[in-house]
């Protein structure tokens, strides 16, 4: 059973969420609060597995409490679910921590989703603000590139085993943000065998995880963001 600790400083959303997980057979509440503070206090007394995190909160929002949380409690992971998609808040989050970035009007199935996938180490990031995911973590990939003698940039990064030709159809679409979900709805693959593929891409590519893959996957110019 997952335990879910749902955060927001609006209490008709706390429990608007509740209600939602609560019919999921394999999530339950672990509790709620209504500010960074209170994360804190709950994250220490009931140990849920995934904190739902809103960001805009009083007393201590929510990037200082993902920060704190995942300092402390390595083992809890954090999934923020916000109305903002603005950059500040967007790449301060994923600094801080937290292993997805939905945006409030998502679909409950997609939040879900997240919360599923934060507890075997996916990364959920919202499609509408996926795109400026990547292209940050490409920029800032290109000026991490050492150069070569002659002054060009040119990644110094291990030798790997070669991508099958469905494996780098996965990893495209899994660097353009998608899910596991919709990798299998488009390629007409079972969710488990795209599981699977992606299991094998990350090995492949010597990545920590999914966001890892996908940027390393930009750097050996195996995946666009087209």
């Amino acid at each position: 059973m997952i335990r879910v600790l749902v955060v927001d400083d609006q209490d008709i959303v706390r429990h608007g969420l509740g209600v939602i997980l609560a019919h999921q057979p394999d999530i339950e509440i672990a509790g709620y609060a209504s500010d960074g503070i209170e994360a804190l206090e709950q994250v220490a007394s009931c140990q849920p597995d995934v904190a739902l995190m809103d960001l805009k909160m009083p007393r201590l929002n929510g990037i200082h409490a993902t920060r704190q949380i995942v300092d402390r409690y390595p083992a809890v992971r954090v999934v923020v679910l916000t109305s903002y998609d603005t950059d500040e808040w967007l790449f301060d989050a994923i600094r801080a921590g937290a292993c997805g970035y939905l945006l409030k009007d998502s679909e409950s199935q997609a939040i879900v989703a997240a919360i599923r996938g934060a507890v075997v180490g996916e990364t959920s990031v919202d499609p509408i603000v996926a795109g400026r995911v990547l292209q940050e973590f490409n920029r800032l990939a290109a000026l991490s590139a050492p150069r070569s003698a002659v002054g060009s940039n040119i990644p110094m990064l291990p030798e790997m085993d070669p991508l099958t030709e469905r494996e780098r159809a996965i990893l495209q679409r899994l660097a353009q943000g998608e899910s596991n979900s919709q990798i299998a709805d488009a390629l007409f693959l079972a969710e488990g065998t795209v599981k699977n593929y992606v299991s094998s891409i990350i090995s492949k590519l010597q990545a920590n995880d999914r966001t890892h893959a996908a940027i390393l996957a930009l750097k050996r110019g195996l995946a666009t963001l087209e």
